[in-house]
């Protein structure tokens, strides 16, 4: 190893080490600048660097899989043909640079989550913080952490990353408590915009077989209308729910304002 091979690894610019002796070969053989030289070494680091923050991003995210939308078959079913266009324009993750929430609604086997996580792998190919959870994993770790008092800490787990995709909502039923520790989840991700009178950008993308249950109950708290519902003509009627009326109001009101309007 050479001394500048050496310095190179102590700055930690590992790849860019791996690559000197061939890109210098390959430049005196080509009479390449010294720009040049430089800038497709430069091009080596930031592709690997590139390369272990996505790994990082997808490691943490919990999704386990990297699924494609090319692997999402449109022809399995009519309603996912007819909300193909909306779905595809979600893979541009623009919803996540205006800081809005998704919606996912439909019957089970329709593909919702398999949708979430095509959605959660672009997102951490895109270098954004992502967390797979679903509902009840989601509750029952912050249950448990009311018992050690660590409900801060653990809270940051779900309050923290960019895209927070929360699966299987709508098969809960909800007591206060739950609902208290999910409306809590949301109230902190939008905790900042509160105070400085906007959202922050932070997205939560929800996948449930009902909308929120309380839509049917509340007459001031009305369906998005960008909640995604082309994956099924009918869900049937929401499920009943011993939530707190107050806390399920404001959780409402919190997810919807921010909500993606797909159309």
């Amino acid at each position: 190893m050479t001394p500048l091979e050496q310095k190179l690894e102590q700055l930690k610019l590992l790849t860019l080490s791996q690559h000197l002796e061939a890109t210098l070969k390959e430049a005196a053989t080509k009479n390449l600048s010294f720009a040049a030289t430089l800038g497709s070494l430069v091009d080596f680091e930031l592709e690997a660097r590139n390369r272990r923050a996505v790994e990082r991003r997808f490691r943490l995210s919990r999704l386990h899989a990297q699924p494609s939308i090319d692997t999402f078959h449109f022809q399995h079913h009519k309603s996912r043909m007819q909300s193909k266009s909306r779905i595809l324009r979600l893979l541009d993750l623009n919803f996540l640079q205006e800081g809005s929430n998704v919606i996912l609604i439909g019957n089970p086997g329709t593909g919702k989550t398999y949708l979430a996580q095509i959605l959660g792998w672009r997102a951490c190919q895109a270098n954004v913080r992502t967390l797979f959870t679903s509902a009840m994993d989601m509750l029952n770790h912050l249950l448990a952490s009311q018992v050690d008092h660590s409900l801060v800490r653990k809270l940051r787990c779900y309050t923290e990353p960019t895209l927070l995709i929360c699966d299987e909502l709508g098969y809960l039923s909800l007591d206060q408590q739950t609902s208290n520790l999910f409306y809590q989840v949301i109230s902190t991700r939008a905790q900042p915009a509160q105070e400085c009178g906007h959202y922050d950008k932070h997205s939560l993308l929800r996948v449930g077989q009902h909308p929120f249950q309380h839509h049917h109950r509340h007459r001031h708290c009305r369906p998005a209308s960008g909640e995604l519902r082309g994956f099924s003509a009918g869900w049937g009627k929401p499920t009943q729910s011993s939530e707190d009326p107050v806390t399920a109001s404001g959780l409402i009101r919190l997810v919807l304002l921010r909500r993606r309007s797909v159309r």
